[in-house]
């Protein structure tokens, strides 16, 4: 009967902890359990006095008292010896190699730590592969669970009931073991580890998907810009290339015009020449006969016989011409009159008098995109300070410069003209401030050389061609530009006024700033100075504060433009 017994193992496991009983004890209905397993069960039992048993459920009151069972712990020692008899009859684990740095090490090997093939989730210890035998072999093994030999085993167990996770709590989202069901997650939504992880799996897989379809449509834009960047380059390639034969040629019209101008000063040089080096000669030769014929008529001077005297004389040649020198410039100077005419034509033909040298980065400039949200606007936010020297009579300034009221003073009536003021910083690139506004105001960028009398602005922000101004007036809006008015279509004045401008592209944009930024107007110009901010008031008790935007820190969305954006 023993025989028989120890050869069915799995009657003498605990169907608590499934492992060999420990201590065991029977209970009235004739099932037994570990005494440390049934204890613990019945501590979290009904606190009503009623306990039942965890196999066959049923109940007993009072709670039984525990007793070994000598004759069962007597047999389990029997199959322990006869587990330790078989893991004796496999082959050493001596030809197993020793755990080196970083393996896991087997549990049971003594002296030299052999590596672990397998961690036991319910042993809660690893095996070599020679100590793994009987988990394969034994029946009363069949219900561990086996797994790659780890090292972290101690984070399988729960460390309040020392029991093996294997339950997802899903209202407190993490693994938990049987007895926290009971314990402090009772009423809580659970399910198993494996079906949690199927689920998980599923996700797992759907986000995958997702990221594969990022990643695609990633690396769809990186060809993209791959591509832009090889267009750039060849396009830049074929500028270059169109540039070089471009002045190639200009360079080699040039050489031929230099070398045919050169040839024409000389070709006329010799024409000149030839024509002095004849007539030179010619007068040398007058010279020479008029240096004879005074030596003849010397001779005849002497001469004292009247009638011989006069014989001679009456015989003497008349006197040769005189050679024609009024063709000759006796103060020659070589025209370059023709040769400015020849420069003149080159300049028509090619046009090289109205080149200019352009920076590759006004040609080739990426720019980044137009900001579209209130927290993008902010990065281009910059400080703006009320200039004091250019403020109008009527005008306060307070607030560190940074706020101007339009008040009565003495002598002072209603103004029938704007009052204005401009910024000390000039505006280049990109750049976004706000305004609190209240009463009858103008919102303005202005170059600063526009009409001044010492220091006050003498011409109306949006009445020329260097100014734009944005103004409410009896409770109108409307945008002015070289004393041309555009109304804009809005209910009410907007307590906040928000300007953007970007220099380089020639864009200045005003908006609403409430709950959203609302786009009032737009203009899409060339600036050819640097921008001031200004600001003009035509009523009393009006004022401007100009905002301190590193304080304001909530995120406003873009809304929808109440005005025809286009200039």
């Amino acid at each position: 009967m023993a025989e028989a017994a120890l050869t069915a193992p799995d009657s003498f496991s605990c169907p608590i902890c499934l492992d060999l009983l420990k201590d065991p004890v029977a209970i009235p209905c004739g099932h037994s359990f570990c005494l440390g397993c049934i204890k613990d069960c019945w501590d979290q039992d009904d606190p009503k006095g009623v306990y039942s048993c965890p196999q066959c459920r049923q109940t007993f009151t009072p709670r039984p008292v525990l007793n070994k069972n000598s004759l069962i712990a007597e047999m389990v020692e029997k199959l322990k010896m006869t587990r330790l008899q078989a893991a004796d009859a496999v082959p050493s684990p001596a030809a197993a190699p020793p755990a080196g740095s970083g393996g896991v090490e087997c549990d049971v090997c003594t002296g030299v730590k052999h590596t672990a093939v397998k961690s036991c989730l319910v042993c809660l210890a690893s095996y070599c592969e020679a100590h793994v035998q009987p988990h394969y072999q034994s029946p009363a093994f069949k219900k561990h669970k086996l797994v790659e030999a780890s090292m972290n085993l101690q984070e399988k167990i729960c460390s309040l009931h020392n029991k093996l996770l294997e339950i997802f709590c899903r209202t407190d989202q993490q693994v938990i073991c049987y007895l926290c069901v009971m314990d402090e997650h009772c009423g809580h939504k659970t399910v198993s580890a494996a079906a949690e992880r199927a689920e998980k799996q599923n996700k797992l897989g759907q986000n995958r998907e997702t990221c594969k379809q990022t990643i695609e449509e990633k690396e769809e834009k990186v060809q993209e810009l791959k591509e832009v960047m090889e267009n750039l380059r060849r396009s830049a390639q074929a500028a270059v290339e169109d540039s070089e034969k471009i002045f190639t040629d200009l360079i080699q019209s040039m050489e031929r015009r230099r070398s045919e101008v050169k040839e024409l000063i000389r070709a006329q040089e010799k024409a000149e020449l030839s024509q002095v080096e004849e007539l030179l000669k010619n007068l040398e030769q007058e010279i020479a006969d008029l240096r004879r014929r005074d030596s003849e008529l010397e001779q005849l001077s002497h001469t004292e016989d009247p009638i011989q005297f006069l014989q001679d004389f009456q015989a003497l040649p008349a006197l040769p011409e005189e050679t024609d020198l009024s063709s000759i410039n006796m103060d020659p100077e070589f025209s370059v009159e023709f040769l400015k005419k020849m420069v003149l034509e080159m300049e028509q033909l090619n046009g090289f008098r109205e080149l200019e040298v352009v920076q590759m980065s006004d040609v080739y400039t990426v720019q980044p995109a137009d900001p579209k949200t209130r927290e993008e606007f902010l990065r281009y936010s910059c400080e703006l300070t009320l200039n004091h020297y250019m403020v109008a009579r009527g005008l306060r300034l307070s607030e560190q410069n940074k706020k101007v009221d339009l008040i009565l003073q003495q002598r002072l009536a209603i103004p029938q003209n704007w009052c204005q003021v401009l910024c000390s910083e000039p505006l280049s690139g990109r750049c976004y401030w706000e305004a609190e506004i209240s009463g009858n105001v103008s919102t303005a960028v202005s170059y600063k050389d526009i009409n001044m009398e010492g220091r006050v602005i003498t011409k109306e922000f949006g009445t020329n061609a260097q100014s734009w101004s944005l103004e409410w007036v009896k409770s109108s809006l409307c945008f002015r530009y070289d004393n041309s008015e555009t109304e804009l279509s809005v209910h009410s004045c907007p307590s906040r006024i928000g300007v953007y401008v970007d220099h380089s592209a020639g864009l200045l944009s005003f908006y609403s700033v409430s709950d959203t930024m609302t786009l009032l107007h737009r203009v899409n110009t060339t600036f050819t100075q640097p921008l001031y901010a200004g600001f003009g008031m035509k009523s009393v008790s009006s004022s401007v504060q100009i905002c301190d935007l590193e304080e304001f820190l909530p995120v406003y969305e873009f809304g929808d433009s109440s005005d025809d954006p286009d200039d």
